[in-house]
């Protein structure tokens, strides 16, 4: 698990550090660095990019600046360390600490930044049919959803069932994933009308069902990426279906809870949402506020904050962030 992650020159991270945990939630404005975090780590697992396109826009004449973006773990590899430095008409450089890690350890860091998967959630490419493969995954738009689905419920019948009967829970008005086969070798799927029995294919399924489906099955697969990404798992999802958002997003971080021998997933989310941060007032340690100063983007955890409790009292989280006394809004907001 990453313990945190700084920033130098990535984007609009002149000089910040995200202080992470099991599952970390990112609130603030637009253009406050909360998806370039997300993208940053994922730059991080294997070098990707140039310099010129990562470079804070200050520094893009400077000859010497370097853009870095380095990766702390927590237990079990605590003081382990990657390590990525972009500079100007140079390689990409990327380094660890092997004299703190074994050989077996990096490995397995190494196979988890190759298994990160950040998610920004696409209508079209989750109803998309897909071509079947051996081991299908999905990909950061949701994409490859009917693969996934055929594969749990060949492979993992018991959870695929559990799936289902908490579709059913979700949203009452559906009680069954079927699938089709539009064309040899590939795979579509509709969703079973409780009442009549009627199928609606994946293509007339609204947007916030679709993302709907795609969080319930990240949480039911049963070895999901070790670390993941969620750009505004609340967005096109009615205030009332987000509880069950916010327990999709616990039964990956904490599936210890929720019966599951699983290893524990790291998850970071962003949003936008006061309804949704609501939900996390009692765990103010999984709250990072995003806020934009003169200096820079900074990240701080809403229970580090000075006074937090006598802030909070009795009222929303939402509300009281979004007068913003937290910090954490747009300017002048």
């Amino acid at each position: 698990m990453l313990k945190s992650v700084q920033f130098k020159n990535y984007k609009a991270l002149e000089d910040a550090k995200l202080p992470l945990g099991r599952f970390t939630l990112i609130v603030g404005p637009n253009g406050s660095g909360k998806s370039t975090a997300l993208t940053g780590i994922t730059s991080a697992r294997g070098g990707n990019g140039d310099f010129k396109d990562l470079v804070t826009a200050s520094h893009r004449d400077s000859t010497d600046a370097q853009v870095i973006v380095q990766l702390n773990w927590a237990d079990p590899y605590e003081g382990a360390v990657w390590r990525v430095v972009w500079e100007r008409d140079k390689n990409t450089q990327i380094e660890n600490n092997p004299t703190e890690t074994t050989r077996e350890a990096r490995r397995d860091l190494s196979n988890q930044l190759s298994r990160i998967r950040v998610f920004s959630l696409d209508a079209n490419s989750i109803a998309a049919p897909v071509t079947l493969e051996p081991h299908m995954e999905l990909n950061g738009q949701g994409g490859g959803l009917a693969g996934v689905l055929d594969r749990l419920r060949d492979h993992e019948p018991e959870r695929f069932e559990d799936l289902n009967r908490e579709l059913g829970e979700w949203l009452p008005e559906f009680n069954r994933i079927l699938f089709q086969v539009p064309s040899d070798g590939n795979r579509s799927f509709s969703l079973r009308i409780r009442n009549t029995g009627h199928e609606i294919r994946a293509t007339d399924l609204s947007d916030g069902t679709l993302f709907a489906l795609v969080l319930l099955t990240l949480s039911y697969l049963p070895d999901p990426p070790p670390i993941i990404g969620l750009e505004d798992p609340d967005q096109g999802i009615h205030p009332r279906l987000l509880r069950r958002v916010q327990d999709a997003i616990y039964r990956l971080a904490y599936p210890e809870n929720f019966g599951d021998s699983r290893e524990p997933v790291q998850v970071i989310a962003t949003t936008h949402s006061p309804y949704f941060l609501d939900l996390f007032k009692d765990h103010p340690e999984e709250v990072v506020i995003a806020e934009k100063t003169q200096h820079g983007v900074q990240f701080q955890r809403l229970s580090d904050l000075p006074n937090v409790s006598e802030i909070l009292a009795d009222a929303p989280l939402g509300h009281v962030w979004y007068t913003g006394i937290l910090g954490g809004v747009p300017t002048g907001s």
